[in-house]
């Protein structure tokens, strides 16, 4: 794995399970519903973003299985939440487009963390 020392890994993955505070179940479903247009629905392993995509594989994984790209996805996700929500991560609304965003990233702002 790239040049992360176990304690900086022990450290994102508390943060990155943290801050993804949807279920793998709930993030899948949104997903599929997000994705959904009128007339289609994706396949489901292509529902979604794929950094959604990416985060629920994460989620079905042991720490031990991680390879470099779920480290930096996981990083980016806990920065982006922590930049979108700052420090708290108290439940709080927001537009309803800002919170789709995050849900993207299995982090709903109105469900505590």
């Amino acid at each position: 794995m790239d040049r992360t020392t176990a304690l900086e890994l022990d450290w994102l993955w508390d943060d990155f399970h943290r801050v993804v505070n949807m279920t793998s179940q709930e993030l899948g479903t949104w997903l599929r519903t997000n994705g959904a247009g009128e007339n289609s629905e994706p396949l489901p392993e292509r529902a979604g973003t794929e950094t959604g995509r990416k985060v629920l594989a994460i989620l079905g994984k042991r720490r031990t299985d991680l390879t470099d790209e779920d480290v930096a996805v996981m990083r980016k996700v806990v920065e982006t939440v922590h930049v979108q929500r700052r420090t708290d991560l108290e439940p709080a609304a927001g537009d309803s487009a800002w919170r789709r965003r995050l849900m993207t990233l299995g982090h709903d702002p109105l469900k505590p963390v």
